[in-house]
Order: structure tokens, then sequence, then C-alpha cells
């Protein structure tokens, strides 16, 4: 029998810098104004279609998103520009997103009260990684010196959550002793500032999970991880084509269908009972009903896809202390959402206590965790 697999320690890394809806909204309708004024002849002729304003209001409305943070805040809001300006570093240099990857790793190595020499495997999982190999794994193994070995992973909004299926996979074969799962979602590369649809959408992030066998872990905030679940189903309404091929396909490799683009309110219609329905059937191979869930630690893409979905499982709308919201501050944030919620929402619960950790969203893919305090 395989022993016990558990989180023993997770961490939560964000920028210095963020950019509230407020000043978001006032690039954003600057640059429409220009827009608008350059393509006056053009508009009114019925050539061109007049681009739309924005407000705070909106976005708050439409997402629960109150801000976001943001790795380099300089570039993104200058109308003449409208993308963060990230400065290139050489091969001999750490990257980008191994550094934002290192800090939430020392984060989670901490709570676990670990060290990196007590690591053997080491998976990067998240929506990008700023090159194909190196791996951003490995870099980040070389940095912390961790022996062992690493890999990356892509698996959109799932990432995390699929990461740390194959730690639980890897920990229960016995082919690792503890691993470091970590989603740096750097994402704000990606983003069409221009689009008033999906603008306000991301947030940059960087979280950790120790993950590790029971007998071995030393922290106060252990949870037994029970059984993991995934699914994935094959969609075109969430999508990001920029990719390797872009350079050989004689396009504009920033054109706006190179960039973070989605069918919004077919993805809310179609992912929401796909959701439900899968929490559901993982709960039920433990005999536990989603009443018996003190913790719901949810993908953090749109508040109302949240509150549709514990109100599906529950009969009612969830408390915010049992499903904790945290894209008001950290907006969405790929990945990283639902392990920011239990970062900052799992040392309250006190043994015995049961909780779900889920993720959804391009793939379609839905990832999830059924986990007791221990």
């Amino acid at each position: 029998m395989s022993q016990q697999v558990v989180i023993s320690g997770v961490g939560v890394w964000h920028p210095e810098e963020s950019i509230t809806n407020e000043e978001l909204v006032a690039s954003y309708n600057s640059y429409v104004d220009s827009f608008n004024d350059k393509n006056k002849e053009e508009i009114e002729k019925g050539e061109v279609v007049a681009m739309p304003y924005s407000s705070a209001e909106f976005i708050e409305k439409a997402s629960g998103i109150k801000s976001r943070y943001i790795y380099k805040k300089d570039g993104a809001l200058d109308i003449n520009r409208m993308k963060p300006k990230i400065s290139p570093r050489g091969d001999d240099e750490l990257s980008h997103q191994a550094e934002i990857a290192v800090e939430a790793a020392r984060l989670a190595l901490s709570a676990a009260k670990v060290s990196a020499e007590d690591i053997d495997a080491v998976i990067v999982s998240c929506a990008y990684t700023q090159r194909a190999y190196p791996a951003i794994a490995i870099e980040v193994q070389e940095a912390l010196n961790i022996e062992g070995f690493g890999f990356d992973m892509l698996v959109a909004c799932s990432a995390a959550t699929f990461g740390m299926h194959r730690a639980f996979e890897m920990l229960s074969a016995g082919n690792a002793s503890r691993v470091l799962v970590i989603n740096p979602e750097l994402v704000s590369p990606q983003i069409n500032y221009t689009d008033r649809d999906s603008h306000f959408i991301f947030g940059d992030v960087a979280t950790a999970t120790v993950m590790e066998l029971a007998d071995t872990a030393k922290s106060e905030h252990v949870y037994d991880v029970l059984s993991t679940k995934a699914v994935t189903k094959f969609s075109n309404n969430i999508r990001s084509n920029f990719g390797y091929l872009t350079r050989a396909e004689d396009v504009d490799p920033y054109g706006v269908d190179k960039l973070f683009h989605q069918a919004g309110r077919k993805v809310f219609k179609e992912v929401c009972p796909m959701a439900a329905s899968h929490i559901e059937e993982h709960l039920a191979r433990h005999d536990i009903s989603p009443a018996d869930v003190r913790r719901w630690w949810l993908h953090q893409a749109n508040i109302n896809m949240n509150t549709l979905i514990c109100k599906r499982l529950l009969g009612r709308d969830a408390t915010e202390q049992e499903a904790p919201i945290v894209l008001n501050e950290y907006a969405n944030t790929a990945s990283a959402g639902s392990v920011i919620a239990f970062g900052l929402n799992h040392e309250d619960l006190v043994s015995g206590d049961l909780g779900v950790l889920c993720s959804f969203g391009a793939g379609y893919s839905i990832g999830s965790l059924v986990v007791k305090k221990r």
C-alpha cells in the first residue's frame, strides 16, 4: 500500500507593482480616443469600427477584479506602446520567469520547513514559459542547488493542479521523496491591452507547493491528498496562438490573434457545468457530499463563475469563508489562482476539515484535489 501524500508547504509571491481598474481604464480610454480620432473618416464611412470605451465599474461587475499585480508596469499604460517593457537578459543571467519562480519556491520551502537539498524533483507548471528550452524548471533547480530532476508543463489555467497531480503520482510510486511544484505565471506580455473585453483579466504572480510523504512532513499545516482527478475536452473558445512557428508564417507576430483571446460567454456557459459535475463526481469517490466540504479553493477567473459553480454544488451561495475570492486583488492569475486562494486561506482549518482545490480553463481542462487537514 502506498504511503499518504501530503501538501506540506505553500508559497505565494507577487510583484511590487500593481495596476488598478481606474489606471487601466484611463489608459485604455485614452488609446480609444487616439484610435477613433485617427480613423474618424473611415469610421464615418463604416469602413472601420469605432472602439468602445470602458469603465472601472464595468470591469468589476463583469469579473470581480479591482486590481492586478504586474511584473513590469513601465510601458503597459503607455498608449503608444500598450505592453509592458521587459528588458532582455543574457543567456548567462537568471531568466525573468525563473527569478519569480525562485521567489515563490523559497516561500514554499520555508512554509514546509525544508531546504532545497531536501527536494529531488522540480515541476514548473504554468500557462506560458518564456522559452522552449532549456526548461525553466531545470534553471530553477540549478538556481536553488537542487539535486535530482525537473521539467516544465503547460496546461493553461489547470497547469498548477495538473502539476500537483504529477507530483502526487511520483510520490505514490516512490520515484521521488519531496517534489516542488512551481507556477510562475508571467502572463502580462500576452495581454492585449487594447481589447476592452480582455485587457483587464490577468495579473502576474508566482506560487509554489511542496508535496511529500506524510511521515517526513514537518510543518504545522499539513494536508493529506485523498485523491486527484483531471479531465480535458478540446475547445477553441480560449486561445493564445503565439509560438515558434510564428516566425515562419509571415504574419504580424504581435497581432491580436496571436495574443490571449476568448469567447467569454461560451466559456462561462460551457465550463461552469463541467466544473461543477467534475467536482461532484470527484467527491463521490470518497462518499463526500459538497455540504461536508469546509473550504473551496477554486480557480480565480471570474467571480460570477465561482458563484455559479458553488451554487450548483451547495444549492445556495457560498460564504466568503467557504469559497475565498482573491481575484479582486490579484485578478486572473492563470493556473495560480486556486493555489493563491489555498495559500492565503488554509491555516485556520482544523484537523479533519475537508477542502477542494480545483482549476478550470483553456483546453478545456479541469483538475482537482480533495484534501483533508492532518
